[in-house]
Formats: structure tokens, sequence, C-alpha cells
């Protein structure tokens, strides 16, 4: 049975658990920046590279993930939310960028596989895949709103590099994730499908969007619906949203995407907003009682957390979902959608 196909029976069977944050636990480790840097011979300053110390720290990544992993979790990120070619130019770690995805992937297979002999519940990996910090869709150049800082192709392979990376190191799955701009994540599900074809099997793939704003648009401005009728082609495993502002506000917006995605819904918000001090000040049990509500309402086959979020708070979300009963999969209409900011629909 494939990966996509395990985790389809399994999801079927309960709500599945995916994990927290990375940044927030490594915060707690309060790395200085010889710590990011280790031994290598990098000229730019590292602190705050956090994808780096899966080479410099792979401890504190493999402390962080089995911390989820014995909190309940089912599928287990990789540390490599900026590890891309475009992201890593800030630190002028753009040569690394093969070996960070191949680490991250390894060490995360590693903890995975223990967990499942430790109390023989199956785990799977995603290799995380962020957004970049560039985007298709807008000109960071407001004199000239035709400009773009990167090409549709450029981004494609540097989606296509960490893709293959990520999959080399272990990865089961791929998750496109914090998708500002569609136009992105159309790239990333080229570079995933592309990769797949070069391996002769279809890559099991989630995407994940982030809202920007109340009104449920991301960046590129494009609603849950529309982005749902640009990328449903892709047929992903899963599909749904995170990060954004926190469940309350995300709520609505995934309620909306449930009733229309025929695949498996997935949902990982905040711990709330952060206070002045860019602290998430939101406890587990918050946390958990409004995502059990989620759960009552039908609204989940996979959760976990965004910023914020600790194996304290995956480890109460365990406790609120058990037992509750999966998100049944919708059955909508067969009806030609086209996406623009927000979806057209051509009736029969």
């Amino acid at each position: 049975m494939s990966v996509a196909d395990r985790l389809r029976a399994l999801a079927a069977e309960r709500i599945l658990l995916t994990d927290g944050a990375f940044g927030t636990m490594i915060q707690r480790y309060n790395l200085d920046e010889a710590a990011y840097r280790g031994d290598l011979a990098l000229t730019l300053d590292q602190k705050g590279n956090n994808d780096m110390i899966v080479l410099t720290q792979p401890r504190v990544v493999a402390e962080i993930t089995r911390a989820y992993l014995d909190a309940g979790t089912d599928i287990a990120s990789t540390n490599t939310f900026n590890a891309n070619r475009v992201s890593q130019a800030d630190y002028g770690a753009e040569a690394l960028v093969r070996e960070m995805n191949i680490a991250a992937a390894s060490i995360a297979r590693e903890e995975a596989e223990a967990a499942q002999q430790r109390d023989g519940r199956p785990r799977f990996v995603a290799g995380a895949i962020g957004p970049t910090n560039k985007t298709l869709s807008l000109s960071p150049d407001v004199n000239d709103p035709g400009y773009r800082a990167i090409s549709f192709d450029e981004l494609k392979e540097v989606y296509r590099e960490q893709a293959e990376a990520l999959l080399d190191g272990g990865a089961d799955l791929l998750l496109i994730e914090t998708i500002f701009d569609t136009l992105n994540a159309k790239a990333g599900i080229m570079a995933v499908l592309e990769a797949g074809e070069a391996r002769g099997a279809r890559v099991p793939l989630m995407l994940s969007m982030t809202i920007t704003d109340l009104s449920g648009r991301n960046l590129s401005g494009h609603s849950v619906e529309a982005f749902w009728a640009a990328v449903r082609h892709a047929r992903p495993l899963a599909v749904g949203l995170n990060c954004s502002f926190g469940a309350p506000q995300l709520r609505p917006h995934a309620a909306t995407l449930a009733r229309q995605a025929d695949t498996l819904l997935l949902a990982y918000p905040n711990a709330g907003l952060p206070n002045d001090l860019g602290q998430y000040d939101e406890l587990p049990a918050e946390t958990a009682r409004m995502l059990g509500e989620w759960a009552d309402a039908g609204l989940l086959n996979i959760v976990g957390g965004c910023c914020g979020t600790t194996p304290e708070h995956i480890a109460a979300i365990v406790a609120v979902v058990a037992g509750k009963k999966p998100r049944a999969l919708p059955q909508p209409p067969v009806r030609t959608v086209l996406a623009g900011l927000d979806p057209m629909v051509l009736a029969a």
C-alpha cells in the first residue's frame, strides 16, 4: 500500500496529528551565532537561520522532533521552512541547500522510525517547503508594477532542488505550506510533479494556504475557494490552512474549504496572535478546546499547530480530538470552476 493510501486509510479511522512550530521551540535553546554557524565557513551572520541547525546542531532538531512525536504526532515535518536557495541567499548559504534538506529529512526519518518502534503506531515524514521570500504575483517595486524579482521557471527550479533533496533524505510526502501567493504554490506543485515523474512515482503532496486578512484571502488576493480551484488539478493528499491569526479567525474559512475540497482537510493555526513582545500567550488547553470544537463540527482530518505551539499544545490537542469522528469527504457536483481572485463557476 502506498504512503498516500495508508494515510487515507488512517484518516478514515481517526483525526491525524501533525506537529507544532519549530521556531518557537528553537528559541527555547537560546542559541548564539556561534551555535548557528558551527564550523561552517560562511561570511554572513547566521543567527536566526533556524534551518541551518540541521547541520550545526542536529541534536536540537532531533530533540524537538522527538518531543512532538512523543506528544502524539503522526506526521512529523522537517525543519526546512526556509531551506531553499532564495531564502538562504540572505545568509550566503545557497550552496548548502541540498545538504540541509537531506540532513533534515534524515533526522525526521530516524526519529519517526524510533517512535514507531516505541509504540507501534505508524509515523510519516512530511518534507516542509516554505513560500520563499519572493512573490510571483506582485511587484516589489511600486514604480514598476510589471517587475518581478524572480520568474516562474526560476522559482520552480528552486522548489525542485528542495523537493528532490527532501525525498532523497527520506521524506514520505511533501508539504508546500504557508502559501501567501497562489502562483508560487503552482510553481511548487509543478516542481513536485516533475520530481515524481523523474522517479517514476507520484509524490504525495499536501498544500496549506495562509490567510493574510480577515476577509479570507492570501497576499495574492485569492479567496480559499479560488485557491482550491487553482490547485485542485494537483490532486493533493490534503489541502488546508495554517498560520494566519488563530483558530477563531481561521475557522469560517476552514469550514468553507471543508465543504468544497474532496480531499483530506489539514489545519494548523497559530496559538493566537503574538503579544507586544512577540510571544504567544495562548495556553495549550485553550488551543485544544477551540480545535476540539472544529472536530465536533466535522472540519478536521489532520490537525496541528503553527507559530507559538509546542509539544504541550500538540499533546492537549491529541487528548481533545481522541475518539472524535474525522471529517467526511464531500462529493461536490462535477462542474467547470475557473480561478480568478474569486472562483467562476460555469453551469453545466
